[in-house]
């Protein structure tokens, strides 16, 4: 199936993938082989599969050649195109130093290709933070000022809920939940029904915000130069094409924008998403944008027999 090509099991905040390198994009995997790979009881098991390839050998990023020499395309376990990853975009980047692709420092950015268009990643003492790029609220000033633009069917709930859809460039669609036991009795094996149905499909994000809190801000030195309030939440999430996983990063930052817009204008510029797969840092930029930063970390290397 796959010969002797070895792959890399990574995961960043419990979201889990498959990475390898096709550097001059002569040999990718088969859509076929690909599902059966990510396939958790039949293959290795991940919630997608990202090739390492040179932009200049992926003709639908031709125009960032000259931004990135490395283009992430990403696949979820289904086989099915995503445009962008926030959690493999940081495994991605750590899967290039570990092949000793890249040589990254700590305080150091690199730009890397993705059907989103070139986004800068920043290495951190413990981890990665990616700037995202902007976001939009497709269903346009309506729906920023109702707070919500379609109706959610969840399993385990007793009746549809409104949702917020926030575009990362990924689709999501955000549900506010009253309370963890509320969160807790969302069955996410089943698909969550929207209404009207996006043609593209959506992830689904539930989340519980829990507030703000005042942190200390601390400089090079270690030392206490003042407090910051962020927000924190709490987030499951549905994946289009993969179903329940550990984390989402682009749904975090659609969670953590969407819960900014209901609490209002004078609600936090940074928050903390808390996944079951650990915690990720989603900070709103200037011009709309917005910055992801958590964990990536290498797993295995692994070679299939097949």
């Amino acid at each position: 199936m796959t010969g002797a090509r070895t792959f890399v099991k990574a995961h960043g905040t419990g979201n889990d993938f498959l990475l390898y390198s096709d550097v001059d994009g002569t040999d990718p995997l088969a859509t076929e082989d690909l599902v059966a790979l990510a396939d958790r009881h039949l293959g290795i098991g991940a919630d997608g599969v990202i090739r390492a390839v040179r932009t200049a050998a992926v003709d639908e990023a031709s125009d960032q050649v000259a931004a990135a020499e490395w283009f992430m395309d990403y696949r979820n376990a289904d086989g099915s195109v995503a445009e962008m990853c926030g959690n493999g975009i940081r495994t991605y980047v750590a899967y290039l130093e570990h092949t000793g692709l890249l040589d990254l420092q700590v305080g150091e950015a690199t730009t890397i290709a993705t059907r989103a268009g070139t986004l800068v990643v920043h290495k951190e003492d413990d981890g990665y933070a990616v700037e995202m790029g902007t976001w939009t609220v497709p269903g346009g000033e309506p729906a920023l000022a109702d707070g919500f633009d379609v109706t959610v069917g969840l399993a385990g709930l007793d009746e549809p809920r409104p949702g917020l859809r926030v575009a990362t460039p990924n689709p999501h669609t955000v549900i506010a939940l009253s309370d963890l036991e509320e969160l807790e009795a969302v069955d996410l094996s089943v698909a969550p029904r929207l209404e009207p149905e996006p043609a593209d499909g959506s992830n689904v994000e539930v989340v519980v915000p829990l507030g703000e809190r005042e942190v200390d801000v601390v400089d090079d030195d270690g030392t206490v130069v003042g407090t910051e309030r962020i927000g924190v939440v709490r987030m499951r999430v549905h994946e289009r094409g993969v179903g329940e996983t550990l984390s989402c990063g682009t749904g975090a930052c659609a969670a953590a924008i969407a819960t900014r817009i209901w609490f209002g204008d004078d609600a936090p510029d940074e928050w903390v998403v808390l996944v079951p797969g650990g915690r990720l840092r989603v900070r709103m930029l200037e011009g709309g944008a917005v910055e992801l930063a958590g964990p990536a970390e290498i797993v295995a290397e692994v070679t299939p027999l097949g």
